[in-house]
């Protein structure tokens, strides 16, 4: 690819054909000084009111959950990033993704909150009228009401659109009759208002906000589920349900509008959750390495311990690097459209411009947590199996993280369907890059070398982009409109994307913690050369399977052979670079980039 100039942010899924600048990249290390207090407050109110009582929380104790999102109103943090005309604290997206994370290890609590900020609230602030907006928004902020968000049927999971709920107009033309049947409603045991999903005229797919007391919605019992028991969920009846007509959110036929662009943004803070899950996980795991005893001597000591615990940390540094790289991203987009006042919604503007990375986010993020609670139940060995020890209730509370959101499965298609389609579109240049490295296999491989310090660690990083753009460019040349029916080729060009968006992120606050002599430069380094040297394999596997999946004869030798160029990595030494990040996770006891 030709060099070309670095800017301070990236274009949505601009990262694959444009370089980044260390410096310019937004890290965990540049949280101001009223980030670090807030992350001081969520983990007091965590140690506090939350973790204590899981038992009780999990029981489904009455009014326990409600009165901890109170308590959390009171402290701002339900509204911390609600604007202030409508009693919030008018915090920017870092921060709110910042509280996302630190109340993480909240378990079935954290779920119940972001429920409630998230898609509770979020479709009544950006798509709300000023009269629904004062009625509602300064309540969902403060805690006196709480939210919920009824999208999914027993039809339709993934295809949202398949919903059979219907909304009929009246003949005086003054409400709404909704009848129908939603499943899956977080919250829905105390919500005290529902955004509500559904077809007028049998087609015209929009969004309600609908108050608990209305006559004809009534509720099914709490569901029993494998994980987050003290998270409500429960199933919404529709029955003439009858709504005024102030109440419908948004343009008629537009429900899809609201419904897709909140999922950009619940989907990072899913991510930011599963990352705070996951430190919880990785804590609990150390202490128990350093307490539990056998032949001896405490299992820390031992180097597949050892193994298990730095890896957990690495798969957090770089889910972590990469969340609020991309919502520093979003920040700063929100704040460039909000300032040509031409967009009433600016956030949700910003998220979509960044849906590429939020849509790989949340995959990564919540794969990484479900990861790091199975090394943690399996360091636990047969205590970890056992409810007297909280790993096992993690390990439970983690699987819904892949379902949640569109599964991991959709959102690994729906990456390389925004690629293509942006694409089609002009909004980013792949075309010409993918061509460039058509062009670069026919030619001699170059084998120079480079002794700057990251350098051979950026020439991988740039090698696996090229892996996937030849991959991808090949695929969309030769299979055309038919790749979209090519699920397994498509995750698996996905899959290269999330392993090198993350080595990239990981490589970029490496060099900045270098430049700024951060005390951890030198295990963030092992982090990501580790990271780098496995993700050299992962990537070349899943370019492998897709090239073997629509390439045959020597147009696959040629790019199998360009493939392995492109995911060769330099020797490292794993072992010590993991035993030296367990030795600090050790002596900390907690997780420490």
């Amino acid at each position: 690819m030709d060099a070309q100039p670095v800017a301070a942010t990236i274009k949505g899924g601009g990262f694959l054909i444009q370089p980044s600048d260390p410096q310019h990249t937004f890290t965990p290390e540049d949280l101001n000084e009223e980030q670090h207090m807030i992350i001081q407050m969520c983990n007091e109110f965590l140690e506090k009111d939350v973790l204590p009582f899981l038992v009780e929380i999990d029981d489904k104790k009455e009014g326990l959950m409600p009165s901890l999102l109170d308590k959390a109103g009171e402290l701002g943090l339900l509204g911390a990033a609600f604007p202030e005309q409508y009693g919030g604290l008018g915090k920017d997206f870092v921060t709110a993704t910042l509280i996302n994370e630190c109340l993480g290890g909240g378990h079935s609590f954290a779920v119940a909150m972001a429920a409630h900020n998230g898609i509770g609230s979020l479709p009544i602030l950006y798509f709300g009228t000023a009269a629904q907006k004062e009625k509602y928004i300064p309540k969902l902020a403060s805690g006196e009401m709480k939210g919920a968000y009824a999208l999914t049927e027993p039809g339709s999971g993934s295809d949202a659109l398949g919903a059979r709920t219907t909304a009929t107009l009246s003949a005086d033309g003054n409400s709404y009759a909704i009848n129908g049947q939603k499943i899956w409603i977080t919250n829905a045991g105390f919500a005290d208002v529902f955004t509500v999903f559904a077809k007028i005229d049998g087609d015209k797919f929009s969004a309600f906000i609908v108050d608990r007391n209305t006559p004809g919605l009534s509720f099914g019992e709490e569901e029993h589920k494998m994980g987050i028991k003290g998270s409500s969920t429960r199933q919404l009846f529709f029955e003439n349900c009858v709504v005024p007509k102030e109440n419908l959110l948004g343009e008629i036929g537009k429900g899809h509008v609201i419904a897709f662009n909140i999922l950009n943004i619940g989907r990072l803070k899913l991510c930011a959750a599963a990352s705070g899950g996951a430190k919880q996980a990785l804590k609990i795991s150390i202490a128990y390495a350093k307490t539990r005893e056998q032949f001896k001597t405490p299992i820390a000591n031992f180097g597949a311990i050892q193994h298990k615990l730095a890896e957990m940390a690495i798969r957090i540094f770089a889910a972590d690097t990469t969340l609020y790289r991309t919502a520093d991203w979003i920040d700063l987009k929100e704040k460039e459209l909000a300032s040509d006042g031409k967009h009433d919604n600016a956030l949700l503007g910003a998220a979509e411009e960044y849906a590429i990375e939020c849509a790989m986010l949340k995959v990564l993020g919540s794969e990484t947590l479900d990861y790091v609670v199975d090394e943690g139940v399996q360091i636990h060995g047969g205590n970890g199996f056992s409810d007297e020890y909280g790993i096992s209730r993690s390990y439970r509370d983690s699987r819904i993280n892949r379902i949640f959101e569109g599964t991991n499965e959709i959102n690994r298609l729906l990456t390389l369907d925004m690629y293509l389609k942006r694409a089609m579109k002009g909004r980013i240049n792949i075309t010409g890059p993918a061509m460039g490295i058509q062009k670069e296999l026919m030619s001699v491989p170059d084998f120079s070398s480079d002794d700057a310090p990251f350098a051979a660690e950026q020439k991988v990083v740039e090698n696996f982009k090229k892996a996937i753009l030849m991959c991808a460019g090949a695929a969309a040349q030769k299979l055309m409109m038919k790749l979209e029916s090519e699920q397994e080729i498509l995750m698996n060009i996905a899959d290269m994307l999330i392993d090198t968006f993350q080595a990239e992120s990981m490589l970029l606050r490496t060099m900045k913690m270098k430049t700024n002599n951060n005390d951890n430069a030198d295990l963030a380094m092992d982090a990501t050369r580790t990271f780098i040297y496995d993700a050299a394999d992962r990537i070349n596997h899943a370019g492998k399977a897709a090239i073997n999946a629509f390439a045959e004869g020597d147009d696959q030798r040629i790019m199998l052979m360009g493939l392995k160029r492109f995911t060769k990595s330099d020797n490292f030494n794993t072992k010590d670079a993991r035993r030296r990040i367990a030795a600090k996770l050790i002596e900390k006891g907690d997780y420490f980039f």
